[in-house]
C-alpha cells in the first residue's frame, strides 16, 4: 500500500544547560535526532555540522539497499568531518554527538542507530523501542551482569560506547530495515526526553489520536514538567495512506543547535572553547575513578561497575525505607494528635435512654468511634420534657468538663424528676 508522512520536530534548551548541543530534522523522507556532547564549545557543533551534513541524502531512493548505503556512506563522512573537525581545531578535541534516523523507501523504514539517543514505534496499540542503547550499562545489562531496575540508577549510565566524533575508532552504526505501514507512528527523541518522561506518559501521548505537531510539542512539554535537566529534541512521524488528505505540506525543518550556522569563532571572548572530553572512555574513567588500569570488557572494570551499582541500589532503597517510615510516623503522630484534641471535648447524650456526659466528639472515622461515656448523670429519657428530650437526642456540645456539668445542672432544675 502506497503511504506518505506527517512529521514535526522541536527541540528545547530544558530547565539546566547553558546551551542546546541537540539538533534534529524532519525532512520529506529523512528523520533523525543526534545529541551532541564534548562540552559548551563542542557538543553543539558537533551535532549540527552531522545534521547538515546527514540532511543532504533526504531523497527519494529506488530501493531499501540504496537508501541503506546512502546512510552509512553519509554518516561516515559525517564523522569524518567532525575527526577533521577536531584536528583542524585543537580546542574542539572530544567532540562528538549520538545519532538516530530513519529515511523512507516505498512502504520499507531503514533504520540507522549511533549512541543512546532512541527511536520508538507505535504500532496497533503498543510501542516498543526499535533501537539499543550503546552504553557501558546497557551492555552490562544485555550480558546479565545487572538487572534493568539496576541500570536506572546506576552512576554510569549517561557513558557512551559507540559515538560519532573525534575518536580513533571507526564507528560502528546499525543499520536495519522493517516494514511500514499507516497507521504507524515513530518516535525519535535524545535522552532528554526517553531519561526524563516516564514512559506510561510518552506512550499514552504516542497512542493518542493528536497530530504529529500537537504529540511533539506535548512530549517535550511534559519533559519540561520534569525538570529537563537535559537539551531535549523530539521528531514524531505519523505513517498516513498515500490517498488520505491532509493540510501538511512536507518540509525540511531543523530544530536545535543544526538550525542556526555553523561557525567556529577563534577570537577569545566570542565564544568559549575549551571543552571536557567525555567521549574518550578511557580518559573519563581516569578523571572520574582516578584509576588508569580500567579496560573496557575487562573482568576488574565490570566488578567495579558491579559494586558501585550494588551499593547504589542499596542506599536508593534505605533512603526509601527511611522516607516510608518517616512518612508513616509523621501519619501516627498526626492522626495522634488529633485524637489527642478530640478528648478535650465534651457533649451531652443518650445512650440506652440515659442521659450521659460524653468524653471527645459525636463524629466517627469509619469503625473509629472518636468518643465514649465519661459520666452517668443518673438522668433518664422519662425525666426530661420534649424541649430537653429534642435538645439531647441531637447531643448538647460542652466548651469543657466544667461547662458540661453546668448543662446538666439546667437539664436537672427544668426536668420533671
Amino acid at each position: 500500500m502506497a503511504i506518505k508522512t506527517v512529521s514535526f520536530a522541536a527541540s528545547d534548551i530544558g530547565r539546566i544547560r547553558a546551551s542546546n548541543q541537540d539538533s534534529g530534522y524532519a525532512g520529506y523522507n529523512l528523520f533523525f535526532v543526534a545529541d551532541g556532547m564534548g562540552g559548551h564549545a563542542g557538543g553543539d557543533i558537533a551535532s549540527a555540522l552531522t545534521t547538515q551534513k546527514v540532511a543532504k541524502v533526504d531523497r527519494v531512493y529506488d530501493s531499501t539497499e540504496e537508501a541503506t548505503k546512502a546512510l552509512i556512506d553519509v554518516i561516515w563522512e559525517a564523522n569524518a568531518l567532525l575527526g577533521t573537525t577536531a584536528q583542524q581545531h585543537p580546542e574542539l578535541s572530544g567532540l562528538g554527538t549520538t545519532f538516530s534516523g530513519i529515511v523512507f523507501t516505498g512502504d520499507r523504514v531503514t533504520v540507522g542507530h549511533i549512541g543512546d539517543s532512541r527511536i520508538y514505534l507505535a504500532r496497533d496499540g503498543e510501542v516498543s523501542q526499535v533501537t539499543s542503547d550503546h552504553t557501558f550499562v546497557q551492555r552490562l545489562v544485555e550480558t546479565g551482569r545487572i538487572t534493568a531496575e539496576e541500570a536506572l540508577v546506576h552512576p554510569r549510565r549517561s557513558v557512551l560506547m559507540r559515538v560519532l566524533g573525534d575518536v580513533e575508532e571507526f564507528p560502528d552504526v546499525d543499520t536495519f530495515s522493517m516494514d511500514a505501514k499507516p497507521g504507524d507512528r515513530w518516535l525519535l527523541c535524545s535522552d532528554g526526553l526517553s531519561g526524563v518522561v516516564p514512559d506510561e506518559i510518552a506512550e499514552r501521548i504516542l497512542l493518542s489520536k493528536m497530530d504529529s505537531k500537537e504529540a511533539t510539542e506535548l512530549l517535550v512539554g511534559e519533559a519540561l514538567e520534569f525538570g529537563a535537566p537535559d537539551n531535549v529534541t523530539v521528531v514524531v512521524v505519523d505513517v498516513l495512506d498515500a490517498g488520505l488528505q491532509t493540510d501538511f505540506e512536507p518540509t525540511a525543518r531543523f530544530v536545535g543547535s543544526a538550525a542556526n550556522e555553523v561557525v567556529i569563532e577563534e577570537a577569545k571572548g566570542r565564544r568559549t572553547l575549551k571543552i571536557l572530553n567525555p567521549l574518550n572512555l578511557f580518559d573519563l574513567l581516569r578523571k572520574v575513578d582516578d584509576a588508569e588500569s580500567y579496560l573496557p570488557g575487562a573482568d576488574d572494570y565490570l566488578e567495579k561497575f558491579l559494586r558501585e551499582t550494588k551499593r547504589r541500589i542499596w542506599w536508593r532503597r534505605v533512603r526509601q525505607m527511611v522516607t516510608i517510615l518517616t512518612l508513616i510516623a509523621i501519619a501516627v503522630l498526626g492522626v495522634r494528635w488529633a485524637y489527642d484534641y478530640t478528648q478535650t471535648r465534651y457533649y451531652i447524650g443518650l445512650q440506652n435512654d440515659k442521659v450521659y456526659i460524653f468524653q471527645g466528639i459525636k463524629e466517627s472515622l469509619g469503625p473509629l468511634m472518636l468518643s465514649s461515656p465519661y459520666k452517668d448523670t443518673t438522668l433518664i429519657v422519662d425525666d426530661l420534657n420534649s424541649y430537653q428530650l429534642n435538645l439531647v437526642q441531637r447531643t448538647i456540645s460542652a466548651e469543657s468538663l466544667e461547662d458540661a456539668n453546668r448543662i446538666v445542672k439546667l437539664l436537672e432544675e427544668g426536668s420533671n424528676k
